[in-house]
């Protein structure tokens, strides 16, 4: 059964496929060289040829690729010319010898067929198969291997040249005879000649790649070269992206892109492997002009508002912004031109033709404004990204030099925490503005030409459709209200958060001691849980946004239509169809309204938060008057000075100061605690604000904080701290500062890494290490605050010698202490009381003169004469003697024991590289995010209401289609209001299916997130002290914030997104397959090119991905670091370098970040070809078949959902790969998830009873432990009893492995080997919070969290105020308390800032006095205290702990002559135990010498005491 009468573009479809057959031998009398039959069969056997010999090529290929096949990736090649430009050429080639084949068989199909069509599609149809291997063995053989083109491939080339010329002249001869020819014949031997002359060309000069191109794709084979490793950095870290050198087809394409996504497809990427950016987007580029624009627009003033944020952004990445609305105006454009002209399509299905080439003009405009969409939407996506990461690393860059220069008083406002999220999310937020950025103006232009199709359509009915859009829009209003308020608040509930979250990381070693973790795991959840409030209600509102707007084109259309039937216009299925085409249109802008408002209203948000930020105080720069060295004798002079740390306080913290110090000359600052002695110091650096005085400052100046500051990184990076390697200056400064012998002990010496804050190492290495840092930067001044306190005696003295008064002895040297035996070699001593100089003058003259310094004498005094009395106490010498044998013998055992097993130490960092997960993203982290709820019940639900969704949509489209009229003159199917009232029915049915779908997504994304978070943070705070030892506090940051932020927000509708994307593409497919089933013919292939471009792809995609995870926690942590040592850098003037430092970070996370969208662009516009290949396929095909074959209206409504195709067969595709990146987010926050725990924290099995400890008695027994398994022992089989109710001092050198015992003791590190028995009971058989609960513990670090002072004393709440004032006066804090205005709602600033070290350390000891315990720890408890106050607080611990056992670890050797016995150890080796009376008696015992060393230092201000 034949088709019925053809149209007369159909004529000229046959005409183009059938005039060959009067193209014969006999018409032009020629041989049969000259016969079109032979040609066909002569130049389809040549391509079968080839296609034969590539198949036997690549199968010998594969038998032969062995081991010498996986070898090959380690080989560099550099590959053929032009090498990408012939390969497309290739798939050009055979995609267009297919259409002329399909259009062949559609043809003849219907109109017969005879030998010389059959030899004519064999022809085409071996051109295609040839030309498709040929491809495939481009890609799977030479790209690995070949340097040139294959000689048998340069001859094939030269074959196919001579044959297409030969071809073409035969055609020119024929047409001169016969005045006709098939346009077939033509154009598939045109399209031959010239792609044969292209491959003649590069066959000729394709030979090798030139040195220039090489530098410029230097990342196809990774790091080796010639098979050989290299030690130098990978080529690809050293390069700047092809990006800044490609060429124009290279950048329309992307093509630029390939060789890192190749690499990616080959190996996993690292940051090595991927190139630096184009100068223009790094910090560098971009900073100095955002910098520059604000700083013009402030006009000198500091106050920074949101306006001049924006114009900065603005002004920065305006080029970005302009090329990127050009791109936006001509995809808006294009885009309008499918709408336009689907009425013309089906008034020309319908058999309505204005001219011959009718449907030719139709299929090319169609296809040209799609070429133009793609193209405009890739390159508009791409640069806006690009602006983005601009304006985000400008912004970075200011946050981060604001935080250098803040003044403490604005610090206390804003916590460490709070600017991480101004830093990580407000930034971040900023950055991705650009995406929504030409929506606003965007929407106006695409209202108007919609208005404008619609007039043309439906006429005055527009003026409707323009009122509905118009409602519709301004019920963004209380929408957008409601939201705005919701992220602010949303924002500010998460800023508190992170800031609690912040302080419990630094200070999780103290809350795992004191058994408090649980407690502040609770305060941190319920911070959470007002975040959730805020997050559900916003989450709900979008919710509600995006029915309204998924609702928004159908009630646009309802509102059209019916406007069409009350005023009589006559509704055709043409213009019905393409109103449908501009209303889905319409729908994007108008669906993206709510997420453009919602980013608007938290990009507006967070730049009021930068804003505010940026305009902070910063301090001072007129504080100092700085001069030159080299202008004075006077290097340090203060007039008249008052200075306060706030501002707002009514009186300063420091009065009335006048100092003057000569340069040489050396200064020391005593006093009791918090009488302002650090404070004095912070004056001179320039630290306090100013309220009146005079303060100059000759030369330069180096600082020795109080509390240790050290970086994450290795120990030479420390000390060095930015400074060239002098190896000589390097080596004094480690003897000075006694590190020789510590490096000796450390598995990597100088090269060891040091975990955050200095984690793995001790008090008094790290104070040492900070004091070298400042000795080897050769300063002319330097400011000591009370450095020596962390250090045991005999370092002490040591440091004291060799630093201060050797290596220092020239320089200018201002020193606080409270050991008085290191005040009388200063020149000057200044006795601090009350925040004034009570007393200065040398040491004997204030002696003389006043009662303050005698007090603080008097109290050293009592010290050196409870020594006097220990040692001419008498004892049984020969029993010491035989101990300490003992001792000794079992120390020189160990000692060898530990040199043979030395060199078989596990070596390592105890600080790893983040781990990253490899590979593809498991199933099982989908499966685990969309079952964490409900065990993914919601789904299927989920699922199912936009299944019903997709199908309503689509029956009330095929409804308007069918139900109309083709015309004015056909008849209508329905009457009108049927017409309406059905559509109407079924879009309030598919509205309320989005409704459903909408409230479903958000409750399981919610509860997810929530679930997700509680788990994440149950297991960190359940975590052992390793991994808080080991993992950077930015890392777990990282995920608290930037990754919960991905996962409370986006993750859900990113899920949503990618299944509805399925949904509709099915939907599409299924209309169009009802029209044209032979779609699928060419469909299924594409789709086929999608899936292995994908998998392509996604490699790269998801390691760069993966890389922007792991390279942005090294900003944050650098960040933190910055902020907590701000006062050291800003000493040091040491501001330039890590700003340089802040800079290179951010470029290392800018850098995957730019090449992750380069790479989704790269598929994205492939994809969006396949798609175009598939549309205009099915065109071809409908204006190809014989009228009245289909149904005009439903073949419109194909070209309908055809013309979202091409971008719906993307969006699959981007949103699976967008998803992919994203869901790195839940997999990184899993990995946190399956943290090893620590041991239970209460064994029901084993609680001990209630009492316990009732005696005390802690029996050691062979104990060793080191920290992590790749790292050396630490204590090495210590044997000893702690007498219950006896106090035990420890002493030992510094790194002798006291703290470790403690800890041990408490399990925060388990032991490798041996026990621990407290009153018999093995402490590792308990759990964990009812050993810690019933000991306590001073810890060496004095801690106090932000609060008041009654939560830091009492965090559980379970002591009464009177209990807390006992505690407070015991502990020598109570007046200090009473003189504040809130007593005990005193506030406390983050870390304690605003109290003393001195006085934090009280705090930690009047916890102590209220837990009132049977087993007390004081870890250096006196350190930070003067000796008045340490004999103070030694007499309240004999009154309050009398029956208790007491383990002292101190340097201060006073504090722990009075003990029942002392513990020396050393190397993690018992190596003296005894009463200090019998120690004392033998001279040669270490601990004697250690006495010695103590009292010998302190002769001379002992002597004057007694002269006096």
């Amino acid at each position: 059964m034949g088709f019925p009468h053809t149209s007369s573009f159909f004529t000229d479809i046959r005409i183009f496929l059938s005039e060959s057959r009067p193209f014969s031998c006999a018409n032009i009398g020629c041989s049969f060289l000259l016969d079109p039959v032979f040609l066909r069969v002569f130049t389809g056997s040549l391509h079968l040829i080839l296609f034969l010999f590539v198949f036997v090529s690549w199968v010998c290929g594969k038998l032969r690729s062995g081991d010498s096949g996986r070898q090959k990736h380690n080989v560099k090649h550099a590959g053929p010319l032009y090498y990408s430009a012939t390969l497309f050429s290739c798939l050009g080639l055979s995609l267009f010898n297919l259409v002329l084949c399909l259009l062949n068989h559609f043809y003849w199909y219907t109109n017969g067929w005879s030998d010389e069509k059959i030899v004519t599609i064999s022809d085409l149809g071996a051109k295609t198969l040839a030309w498709v291997s040929l491809s495939l063995f481009f890609g799977s053989r030479i790209m690995e291997s070949e340097t040139k083109y294959p000689l048998v491939l340069r001859l094939w080339w030269g074959v196919n040249f001579s044959v297409s010329c030969y071809c073409l002249v035969i055609d020119v001869l024929y047409y001169k005879r016969q005045h006709t020819l098939s346009s077939l014949f033509w154009a598939s031997d045109v399209v031959s000649f010239v792609t044969s002359v292209y491959f003649c060309y590069v066959g000729i000069f394709g030979k090798k790649k030139s040195e220039e191109t090489l530098l410029h794709e230097p990342l196809l084979n990774g790091s080796a070269s010639s098979g050989i490793e290299s030690n130098k950095p990978s080529r690809g870290d050293e390069t700047v992206t092809p990006y800044a050198s490609a060429g124009i087809f290279s950048l329309f394409t992307f093509s630029w892109m390939g060789s890192l996504i190749a690499l990616g497809h080959k190996k996993t990427l690292n940051l090595e492997d991927v190139p630096q950016l184009y100068p223009l987007d790094t910090v560098k580029g971009a900073f100095p002009i955002f910098n520059s624009k604000l700083e013009a627009e402030g006009c000198g003033s500091k106050k920074v508002t949101t306006f001049m944020l924006v114009k900065g952004l603005v002004f920065t990445t305006r080029q970005e912004i302009a090329l990127s609305a050009f791109y936006v105006l001509v995809y808006t454009l294009a885009s309008y031109v499918g709408p336009y002209l689907i009425d013309n399509l089906v008034q020309f299905l319908n058999g309505h033709r204005d001219s011959k080439n009718e449907g030719y003009e139709l299929v090319s405009s169609f296809f040209i404004a799609k070429v133009f969409e793609c193209l405009s939407q890739r390159h508009w996506f791409f640069t806006v990204q690009r602006a983005g990461y601009r304006a985000r690393a400008a912004l970075v860059a200011k946050v981060y030099n604001k935080g250098l220069t803040l003044s403490c008083q604005s610090k206390q406002g804003h916590t460490t925490g709070e600017i991480i999220n101004i830093m990580s999310v407000d930034a971040e937020r900023i950055g991705d503005f650009g995406w929504y950025m030409h929506d606003p103006w965007m929407v106006i232009i695409q209202v108007g030409l919609a208005l404008a199709i619609l007039y043309r359509n439906v006429g005055l009915a527009s003026i409707a459709a323009l009122v509905a859009t118009v409602l519709v829009m301004l019920a963004n209003v209380p929408l957008g209200k409601l939201q705005e308020k919701f992220q602010d608040k949303l924002m500010k509930s998460k800023d508190a958060r992170m800031k609690s979250t912040s302080e419990v990381l630094r200070n999780m070693r103290i809350l795992k001691l004191q058994a408090w973790e649980l407690k502040f795991l609770t305060r941190i959840l319920d911070l959470r849980n007002i975040e959730v409030g805020w997050l559900r209600k916003y989450l709900y509102t979008s919710a509600v946004t995006t029915f309204v707007f998924w609702g928004a084109p159908t009630f646009v259309s309802v509102i059209t239509f019916g406007a069409c039937m009350v005023m009589g216009i006559p509704l055709e299925s043409g213009k019905i169809l393409s109103a449908l085409a501009t209303f889905r249109i319409l729908q994007e802008p108008i669906y993206n309204l709510p997420d453009t408002i919602s980013m608007i209203v938290q990009t507006k948000v967070s730049l009021d938060r930068i804003a505010s930020f940026l305009s902070l105080d910063d301090l001072p720069g007129d504080v100092i008057e700085k001069l030159p060295c080299s202008s004075s004798n006077i290097a340090i002079e203060i007039i008249d000075g008052n200075f306060a740390w706030d501002v707002s306080s009514s009186s300063p913290t420091l009065k009335d100061i006048n100092l003057s110090v000569s340069r040489g000359m050396r200064v020391a600052i005593c006093g009791t605690v918090g009488s302002g002695k650090s404070s004095l110091l912070s004056c001179v650096l320039g630290e306090m604000l100013k309220v009146s005085g005079i303060v100059k400052l000759a030369g330069s100046k180096a600082y020795v904080g109080q509390s240790p500051w050290i970086q994450s990184g290795k120990i030479e990076d420390n000390i060095l701290f930015g400074k060239d390697m002098d190896r000589q200056l390097y080596n004094k400064v480690l003897e000075a500062c006694s590190l020789k012998k510590d490096l000796e002990i450390l598995s990597f010496g100088d090269q060891t890494v040091i975990g955050e804050r200095g984690i793995n190492l001790s008090g008094g290495q790290k104070q040492r290490i900070q004091i070298a840092r400042a000795l080897y930067q050769d300063a002319d001044i330097y400011l000591f605050d009370d450095p020596f306190s962390a250090v045991d005696a005999h370092t002490g003295t040591h440091l004291f010698n060799e630093c201060i008064l050797g290596l220092l002895g020239w320089k200018t040297v201002i020193y606080v202490t409270h050991q008085v035996e290191f005040l009388p070699p200063a020149d000057i001593i200044v006795v601090m009381k009350d925040g004034k100089i009570k007393q200065a003058g040398e040491y004997n003259d204030i002696l003389k003169s006043g009662s303050d310094f005698i007090e603080l004498v008097g109290a050293h005094e009592e010290a050196l004469l409870a020594i006097d009395s220990l040692a001419t106490s008498k004892g049984e010498e020969a029993s010491s003697d035989n101990a300490k044998k003992v001792l000794q013998k079992q120390e020189s055992q160990n000692n060898r024991h530990d040199k043979v097993d030395g060199g078989d130490e596990i070596r390592g960092q105890l600080v790893e590289e983040e781990e990253r997960e490899k590979g593809r993203v498991g199933l099982a982290v989908y499966w685990k995010y969309i079952t964490t709820v409900y065990g993914g019940l919601l789904v299927p639900f989920i699922l199912l209401a936009q299944i019903l969704f997709q199908a309503l949509q689509i029956a009330s489209n095929y409804w308007m289609a069918w139900a109309t009229p083709v015309s004015k003159d056909a008849p209508s199917p329905v009457g009108s209001s049927t017409l309406i009232l059905v559509y109407v029915g079924l879009s309030i049915l598919s509205s309320f299916c989005v409704f459903a779908r909408a409230l479903l997504l958000v409750t399981a994304g919610y509860k997810t997130a929530t679930t997700l978070f509680n788990t994440m943070h149950q297991c960190i705070f359940r975590a052992p002290m390793s991994f808080f030892d080991s993992t950077p506090s930015g890392r777990i940051l990282n995920r608290a914030s930037t990754d919960q932020s991905t996962v409370d927000l986006n993750m859900a509708s990113l899920v949503g997104l990618f299944a509805f994307a399925i949904i509709q593409l099915l939907g599409i497919i299924f209309v169009m397959s009802q029209v044209a089933w032979q779609v699928f013919l060419i469909f299924i292939p594409i789709i086929a090119i999608c899936i292995w471009l994908q998998k392509y792809y996604i490699a790269s995609a998801r390691e760069l991905a993966r890389l922007c995870g792991v390279c942005k926690a090294p900003v944050i942590q650098h960040f933190s670091e910055t902020l907590s040592g701000s006062s050291t850098i800003r000493s040091f003037d040491q501001e330039p370098r890590f700003r340089d430092i802040s800079m290179k970070l951010i470029d290392g996370y800018s850098r995957p970040k730019f090449h992750t969208a380069g790479a989704m662009e790269w598929l994205c516009i492939r994809l969006d070809v396949l798609s175009l290949v598939t549309f205009a396929f099915s065109l071809v095909f409908l204006i190809s078949i014989p009228e009245g074959a289909i149904d005009p209206s439903v073949a419109g409504l194909a070209i309908t959902y055809g013309l979202n195709l091409n971008m719906l067969q993307a969006w699959v595709v981007w949103n699976f790969c967008m998803l992919e990146n994203r869901i790195i987010s839940v997999e990184r926050i899993l990995q946190y998830i399956s943290i090893p725990s620590e041991p239970p924290l209460v064994i029901e099995s084993n609680r001990p009873p209630n009492q316990w400890p009732t005696n005390g008695e802690v029996n050691i027994q062979d104990l060793q432990v080191r920290y992590a398994p790749h790292l050396p022992l630490v204590l090495r089989g210590l044997t000893c009893t702690f007498f219950g109710g006896k106090r035990t001092g420890i002493v030992g050198r510094t790194g002798s492995g006291k703290s470790t015992l403690i800890q041990t003791l408490f399990r925060i590190v388990d032991p490798t080997g041996g026990r621990i028995l407290i009153d018999g009971i093995d402490i590792s058989t308990i759990g964990l919070h009812d050993l810690r609960s019933r000991l306590s513990i001073i810890p060496q670090d004095p801690t106090m969290f932000e609060g008041t002072i009654r939560s830091n004393l009492d965090p559980l709440e379970e002591y009464s105020d009177e209990q807390i004032w006992e505690a407070l006066d015991k502990c020598q804090l109570g007046d200090d308390v009473r003189r504040k205005e809130g007593k005990l709602d005193s506030s406390v600033s983050e870390n304690g800032e605003n109290w003393s070290v001195g006085q934090r350390q009280l705090v930690c000891l009047g916890r102590v006095l209220l837990k009132k315990s049977q087993v007390l720890v004081l870890d250096e408890a006196t350190a930070s205290v003067d000796t008045a106050t340490d004999n103070l607080i030694q007499q309240t611990l004999k009154q309050r702990f009398t029956d208790s056992t007491m383990i002292t670890i101190a340097h201060r050797i006073t504090s722990v002559l009075d003990s029942d016995r002392v513990a020396l150890l050393d190397h993690g080796l018992l190596k003296e135990y005894d009463t200090p009376g019998k120690l004392l008696e033998d001279k040669s015992s270490s601990f004697s010498k250690l006495v010695a060393e103590y009292s010998m230092r302190s002769t001379s201000s002992y002597e004057n005491l007694s002269n006096f």
